[in-house]
């Protein structure tokens, strides 16, 4: 299926850009926590300042933490590979390498260079520093800013969801050239393919050429809405929830129908007909600007707010049970956040596809404004 080959070229450009963008992401250093009562997350603070971490990215990926016997608090994971563009190279090593120090920074020391992971970033120390100094806004005196492009969480999790569509639609796309009805997981994705083409590509393109963006709409609706329902597992990924992820989306989609304009397009835009020749350039600018920063704008901050809202109200339902035990009592307050946070969690589940569907309707309206031939009658 010509469709299906077509969404599999623009996923791998998408996948490429969006990989090397999320390794900017900060990481949660979820070290950096109190280490008190076991590292326990039982406050009205730690559970704010738990959440806020929660939602940001991390150089290394934990499955789920425990308190030991010895009230130290363990992380059951694997690291991911550290890459660094220091003063003196690149440099690579394991996040597993970080350690605690005495002061509670995190250092590790490779090929005579000292790293130090402060405020969820990593910084290159001073030669002759042996331990960090920060100033009276808690910033680093004798530490200076690294390019980090490190395989992060969100990083792995584009890689991930990106080969299983690599697979899924690969195998997809080899069933269609050998039968008419795909058979096994391609069932369940045909309706979808189809459902992107038929109600988001045509109607908002038209029938002349809506067949040239279709792969890259079903590229994008798969992308953002299989990375929002794994940000609902316990997988912990909130890929669609950083700002680097969603801005990268929304710049291919801005370039896409940049480049797609047609000559009329853009005279409407930079002179438009039909109003006093003293309003065009005032209405040029506001058209340019709507073209080319509030559209992209508007889709970025779209997800990523919808997205990183629906993960702070989930944690901060399930909190309910630490927070407001004393009021209600342990049965009670588990129960009203059991009960609380399933249903936003089954809405949850529902905002996943709309998100997805919006981004796409909107990518295919914008697109379609851009290559509509603009004809007066």
């Amino acid at each position: 299926m010509k469709i299906a080959q077509k969404s599999i070229k623009f996923l791998t450009i998408v996948a490429i850009a969006l990989f090397s963008m999320s390794g900017y992401a900060v990481d949660s250093d979820k070290n950096q926590h109190s280490q008190k009562d076991g590292g326990q997350v039982n406050t009205k603070k730690e559970v704010e300042e738990y959440i806020l971490h929660h939602i940001k990215d991390s150089h290394d990926f934990s499955l789920f933490s425990y308190t030991n016997d010895a009230g130290e608090r363990k992380h059951l994971g694997f690291p991911l590979p550290v890459i660094l563009w220091s003063s003196e190279g690149l440099v690579t090593f394991m996040s597993s390498e970080f350690h605690h120090n005495d002061d509670g920074h995190v250092i590790v020391e490779k090929d005579g260079l000292k790293f130090a992971k402060i405020h969820s970033k990593i910084y290159e120390l001073d030669s002759d520093a042996a331990t960090v100094a920060l100033d009276d806004t808690d910033h680093p005196t004798n530490a200076h800013k690294v390019l980090d492009f490190s395989i992060t969480k969100s990083a792995f999790g584009l890689i991930l969801i990106g080969l299983l569509m690599l697979l899924w639609f690969s195998k997809l796309a080899r069933q269609y050239k050998t039968r008419k009805v795909p058979t096994g997981f391609g069932r369940i994705l045909e309706p979808l393919v189809l459902y992107v083409r038929d109600e988001i590509a045509r109607p908002n393109i038209g029938e002349k050429h809506y067949r040239r963006f279709t792969g890259y709409l079903l590229t994008v609706f798969f992308f953002i809405w299989i990375l929002n329902l794994a940000g609902l597992t316990p997988l912990g990924f909130n890929v669609t929830g950083q700002l680097a992820v969603t801005a990268c989306l929304a710049i291919f989609t801005l370039v896409i129908y940049t480049l797609s304009g047609t000559k009329g397009y853009w005279m409407h835009m930079i002179w438009m007909p039909g109003v006093p020749v003293l309003i065009r350039p005032v209405l040029a600018i506001i058209e340019l600007a709507g073209a080319l920063v509030i559209k992209p704008f508007s889709l970025l901050v779209r997800l990523f707010a919808n997205i990183s809202a629906g993960h702070i109200v989930v944690m901060s339902l399930i909190a309910i049970m630490f927070t407001l035990q004393e009021s209600l009592g342990v049965v009670g307050a588990t129960g009203l956040s059991l009960l609380l946070s399933f249903f936003i969690t089954l809405i949850e589940v529902l905002v996943a596809f709309l998100q997805a569907y919006i981004f796409t309707m909107l990518s295919a309206l914008f697109i379609g404004m851009a290559v509509d031939d603009h004809e007066h009658h």
